[in-house]
């Protein structure tokens, strides 16, 4: 990043499964910035509760979103973070942390996104029972500032490349 440009901060967000990790990881990497991972900032009694399929209060995920702006606070350079963001007050809350906020939106039909939560249900704690109450939560964030809009069924590599390039165009603006 040259020094004229501003620092860059995604959120990747979306419903389980919808592939915010592997997209953030791969915007994270294309863009030298480093990668907050929201997932591994829920408390134990967070993790605990989605292990079981109870699905998260807006209390509970108070301490979660503080603690997910103070992160992205900490990274002055800039930092993509993945994160659900799945209600306009979340995402408010981080862009209060965060002004220059921007949000990659990864669209995903339900049956797609119960199929991959499935899938690696011995390796994440999220069950697959609280998908319908992930879309249930979802609050589109179509028409607000600093959002792109994409399809979680493209290639990670094509995901990659539009949000970077949909990056890139707001820098040069």
């Amino acid at each position: 990043m040259s020094s004229n440009q501003r620092p860059v901060f995604l959120v990747v967000m979306g419903v389980a499964g919808c592939g915010k990790s592997s997209l953030g990881q791969a915007v994270a990497t294309a863009l030298a910035l480093p990668l907050i991972e929201g997932d591994d900032h829920h408390s134990a009694d967070s993790r605990t509760k989605m292990s079981q399929g109870i699905a998260l209060t807006d209390a509970d995920r108070e301490g979660w979103l503080t603690t997910l702006g103070d992160l992205l606070q900490s990274h002055p350079q800039g930092a993509v973070l993945t994160c659900s963001a799945l209600k306009k007050v979340y995402r408010d809350r981080l862009r209060n942390a965060c002004p220059a906020l921007r949000f990659a939106f990864l669209r995903i039909e339900k049956s797609q996104a119960e199929m991959r939560v499935k899938a690696r249900a011995q390796t994440h704690f999220f069950s697959a029972a609280l998908v319908d109450s992930q879309f249930a939560t979802l609050e589109l964030p179509v028409g607000e500032p600093g959002v792109l809009a994409l399809d979680a069924a493209l290639p990670l590599a094509a995901l990659q490349e539009q949000t970077c390039a949909w990056i890139s165009a707001k820098e040069i603006a």
